[in-house]
Order: C-alpha cells, then structure tokens, then sequence
C-alpha cells in the first residue's frame, strides 16, 4: 500500500431571508441556514512564521479565501493575496518574510507556484508554466532563499526535481526524472538522497550517500506493500518509516535504507495503521507517533512533548487538541481544536510564560448545542466483516423510523474520520440520519483489508454499503422507505451504483462528481497518473482483459435498473473524473425518462471550491431530498 503514490481521487475535497441564525437564543430543532454550514471560515489556516514573531491565515475577501498577516500582539492585519476567482489553494512560509502559495484555474489542478513577502511586495509567479503541475519535494526551513519542487514541465507523466529561487524564480534542475521515478527524498540537510521509481506495480529505492555519487537500487517491493520515508534520521545515515514490510499493519520504524533492514520498531497498533510521527529538530528527537481509531490518538516516546499535550488537553477538555506548528525555538506553538461539532478555535501558547491565548473560531456562527454527535459504530457484512463508522442521529429526535443519508466516502482508498463535517451536520439539521462507512479497501485498517477490496467496485463493497444500511433497518432507526444516498467522486459512483445493483433499497440518490463508466473514467486519468496505470488495472480491473468485469460494475451500462430520482452535480474543468462522466449518465437516464436534475458550474473542478457554488450544490440537494425523503427545508422553520 505505497503510501507515495496511492492514487485517491476524491477530491474534493467539500442565510435565507426570514432565517434566525443559530445563536445562544437558538433552539434544538430550529433549521440552521444552509449558508452557515458552507460559507467560506472566518478565518482558518493559521501558520506560525519560523521566528515565532507573525501570523499568517486565510481569510475571506471578496468571497474567495486569501492569505492575510499579522504581527503577534497586534491587531493589525494585512492581506497579502488578491484571489477574486477561485480561493488559494494552499501556502506556507518560504523563510520570516516571504509566503509561497499555490493556485489553479477554474479547478483544472494545474498548479502554479507563488511568492509574495509578507509585507504585500514583491509578488513573483514562480512557475509561470500553462498545463504544468507543481508538486513540493522539500521546502528548505533553513534554507532562506530555495526551496526545491517537482515540475511534469518536460513530461507531463513524470516529475523532473528543481531547487528553485523564491525571490525571482530561478530554477536548476537537481534531478532529472529518467521516466520512472514517481517520488524524491531529501535528507535534514535538503540533499536528495532517496527515489522511488514504479513499473505500475513494482516499487525501487533508490539510494546515495551523497549528491555527487549515482542513486544504487536497494530494494524492490510491489505496490501492495509500504515503506514510505517519513524523515531521515537526525545523523542523515538512516530513515524513520511506515512500514508493512513483514505485517499487515503500517508500523513506524527505523530502517537502514543502505542495506535494506529494518533497524527498529518504534511503533506499533493491533488493529489500525500508523504512519505519522512528530519530532523535535531542535532537540533532535522522535518526540512521538498519532494515529486513528475511532478518533485521533497519541503514543510518546518524549516526556516534554507528553507534559506539553496533557498541558493543553486539559485547559481545552472535549475538543481533539492539536499542536499544528512551533516556532523553530519551539517556544510558541498554534494550537488547533478539533470535535464532531464544529470547525474548532486556534489558540497561540507561549511555552516560555506558559499563557494560552484563544486568536479565533474557526465558524463562530455554528452553535455546538445545535450540532448532532457523530457516534463511532460497527456492523457486520454479510460475509462476516466487521466494519467501522460513524452514525449522526437528528438532533433531540427518537431514533426510529427516520428517513435516512447514507453518505460513502471517496477515494475509495481513504477513510472517513471522527470530526466535524459540514454536510453530515447539515443533513442530521434537516432531519435525516446519516450514515458513514469505511467499506473495505478504506485505507488505515491494514493490507489485507485494503486488498479485499480489490476488483470489488460495485460487488463486495458495495455490498458493505448495502449492509450498513440493513443494519441500520435492523435496528429500527431508518425507515425502509425513506433512504437514500449521496456521496462524491468514488463515493458518487457508491450512488450511482446503489441506485442500479439495489434499485429497491433507495429512494433517491446525489451523485457529486462521481464515476459512471470505469472504462471511460480510466481512458481520460490526467498523464501524470498515467505510471500507475497497471496498478489501477488490478486494483479495479483490466479494461481488455477484464472487459465483463468492469462492464458489470460500471452503472451506465445497468441504467436500465435505475428508478430512483436522481441529482448529478459536476465540475467542468475535473481533471480526474471527467465532465464526461455525468454527461453520458444524464443522457442515459432522460431517454428512460428519469428524474435527473443536472448541476453543471464551467468553473470548477472536482468538487466545488468557490462558495457560492456550493449554496447552490447544497441548496439544491436540500430540495431535492426533502422532495424524497420527507426531510426538512430552509423554507420553513421548525422550533
């Protein structure tokens, strides 16, 4: 389960007039605004500078997110971004005065690399590049003026390395991708020590000593099996890791990457992967490890790092407590809180004066005593799985008889996750329960549960699906008449499937982005996917070789099966599930005479980004189910 190259391809990533919004006043019951769960945060993203001394978030202007700076201890606040059409996609600290960001166009995920100092001047487009990519490889912390990045400038399948200028954009090329290498990896100092090549379903590291001497191949291992470099060693001679080398579950590890041994098991969970550790730099230390169960959980190896999070969890009890960055003194940190009912709060901490300082609510709209719990659950399949998720039940209602949700997650290798999500607690507003499920080959819960999913679109994993919402009949909480499903990317096509294999077991479905046809889905994968090709083929199938299976699990061909309503949703400009997608099931269905309300915005991509895209997704939907289902509707408020 190569960690580096595990292609997911969900994405997305995800008030009316007469409408009290929800406040201390508000009421259990009272229909929240649709707008108040989907406009864009008040403030989000926060970064501490590498000195500790500034601040910089997102924030919205213009309706669309920028990236604005404060001093610490000043209220002063400067915007240094000037997005009007789609929201920055991402930044961080290039050095103490200079911002990177990245942005595409109109969703194509062609992203381009930008600087600008944190005073507003000296804008610069790093990477001034049409159809062009741009992937980070090491980001240099001390390094004031590089950083070193990926480009597909010269192969749009394969990505060449540059240590590049932040300041005017000058590029050297530092590794030049022979047309297999899929990963590259540099050592604390920034020296590119490591790659990773791929045949589409063999892994080779790569290895040198030193940039002047030729990479040697070490190891090879097929995709199935993970080691993933999470760092090198503090001395530069050996790699902490993810590896399933020999296990069925990710463990962290200390490996001699020269000689291709495990050195020592750091860490390991029975039942759940783990693969992200946290260090020091200025102690040189592995401080600890987190990994997910039903929620987020922590193991340290360091005393100091233990004290500083029970220091925090106990001046902020009830919320997941994150430490999301430190100044390199690591004297001041940011402090994020996490829970099933909001987006949470930053705080600033000063480890030297030990003061915790709330900066701001992520949503401060959002009020939590009106938010549902998002319960962790299990059931069994059919075939005697135990499956893992989460059930959100209306709020202060009876849990039986309810019209139902059940909302698959994308990838399919990913995993849904304990937290809040704004369109879990906008449904159980309106009404419905909703249920989460990771199927098997979700991602987290080990190898073996991941391969069993090979091949199984449309069969064994959906029957996870279908299972959990038997389940969820069983036990008397949703009404057998009253259930549909709505999801995004693979999810979508979860829908689109339910709606064709079990037509009797939905009322309606939302597809988002999702995939009708496998075989045009894998014809149209942008080239940069292209050297995982053979691994899509037996993770899914063979187009040629395979032809009846993915015939039968592709919902376009079953079309005739499908009765439910259905409401398709689609970005234009999707680089990874086409408009051709939802174009051909939408004319599929109309010829049979099918209900299908078709949401087309030319600009977006897989999943939309801008919000006002979104009101109208969401305001959409929410008519649509409630035509369906019965579910509440934010033309009526009910107390």
């Amino acid at each position: 389960m190569k960690l580096s190259i595990m292609i997911v391809f969900c994405g997305a990533v995800l008030a009316l007039f007469g409408l009290a919004f929800a406040d201390e006043e508000a009421t259990p019951g009272t229909v929240i605004p649709m707008e108040d769960f989907f406009r864009n945060p008040s403030e989000t993203s926060y970064q501490l500078s590498p000195n500790g001394e500034f601040l910089a978030f997102m924030k919205p202007w213009k309706s669309r997110l920028n990236v604005h700076v404060r001093k610490i201890g000043d209220n002063k606040v400067l915007r240094v971004t000037h997005a009007t059409e789609r929201d920055v996609a991402g930044y961080f600290w290039a050095n103490n005065d200079r911002i990177a960001f990245i942005q595409d166009k109109g969703g194509d995920e062609n992203f381009k690399l930008y600087a600008v100092d944190a005073s507003g001047d000296n804008f610069k487009e790093l990477t001034p590049y049409d159809s062009v990519v741009v992937r980070f490889i090491d980001q240099l912390e001390d390094n004031d003026n590089e950083m070193i990045i990926g480009l597909n400038k010269r192969n749009k399948q394969i990505f060449d390395a540059y240590r590049i200028n932040i300041n005017t954009g000058e590029m050297k090329m530092v590794g030049e991708n022979p047309g297999n290498i899929s990963q590259w990896v540099t050592d604390n100092a920034g020296k590119i020590r490591m790659a990773i090549t791929t045949d589409g379903v063999n892994s080779t590291y790569l290895y040198r000593d030193s940039e002047d001497q030729d990479f040697r191949p070490i190891i090879t291992v097929d995709f199935k099996e993970t080691l993933a470099p999470l760092a090198f060693t503090f001395d530069n001679k050996h790699i902490y890791a993810a590896s399933n080398l020999g296990r069925d579950k990710l463990a962290i590890v200390k490996y001699d990457i020269a000689n291709a041994r495990e050195l020592e098991m750091l860490y390991q969970h029975p039942e759940v992967d783990v693969s992200n550790i946290m260090r020091s730099k200025k102690r040189q230390v592995v401080t600890g490890v987190s990994y997910v169960t039903d929620k987020r959980h922590y193991y340290f190896f360091d005393k100091q790092r233990e004290a500083l999070q029970k220091r925090l969890a106990k001046s902020l009890p009830g919320y997941e407590v994150v430490v999301s960055s430190m100044s390199k003194d690591e004297q001041k940190a940011l402090i994020r809180t996490y829970s099933d009912k909001s987006r949470g709060a930053y705080y600033f901490y000063d480890r030297s004066k030990d003061e915790l300082t709330k900066m701001v609510d992520v949503s401060p709209w959002l009020n939590e005593s009106l938010m549902s719990d998002q319960k962790p659950i299990t059931y069994k399949t059919r075939d005697g799985l135990t499956l893992h998720g989460y059930l959100t039940l209306p709020k202060d209602v009876t849990p039986e008889k309810l019209p139902v949700v059940v909302h698959p997650h994308g990838g399919p290798w990913a995993r849904d996750n304990w937290g809040f999500n704004p369109t879990v607690q906008f449904l159980a507003n309106r009404g419905y329960a909703v249920l989460q499920m990771n199927f098997r080959g979700s991602t987290g819960y080990g190898k073996e549960f991941w391969q069993i999913s090979f091949k199984q679109w449309g069969k064994k994993m959906q029957d996870d699906i279908t299972d959990g919402v038997k389940w969820l009949i069983d036990e008397g909480i949703a009404d057998p008449d009253r259930i549909g499903i709505y999801g995004g990317s693979y999810g979508g096509y979860a829908t689109l499937a339910g709606l064709a294999f079990t037509p009797d077991l939905y009322a309606c479905g939302v597809d988002y982005v999702g995939v009708s046809n496998i075989f045009t889905w894998m014809n149209a994968i942008p080239p940069y996917w292209e050297p995982y090709r053979e691994m899509i083929y037996e993770m899914v199938g063979h187009p040629e070789k395979e032809e009846e299976l993915l015939k039968a699990a592709s919902p376009i061909f079953h079309v005739d099966k499908i009765t439910a309503p259905l409401f398709i949703a689609q970005g234009a400009n999707d680089p990874r599930v086409r408009k051709e997608e939802s174009d051909q099931i939408v004319e599929a269905l109309k010829k049979r005479n099918i209900d299908v309300p078709y949401m087309l915005k030319e600009n977006e991509g897989h999943g939309f980004r801008n919000e006002e895209n979104r009101f109208d997704f969401y305001r959409a939907m929410e008519k649509f189910l409630s035509e369906h289902l019965g579910g509440k509707s934010a033309e009526v408020v009910v107390n």
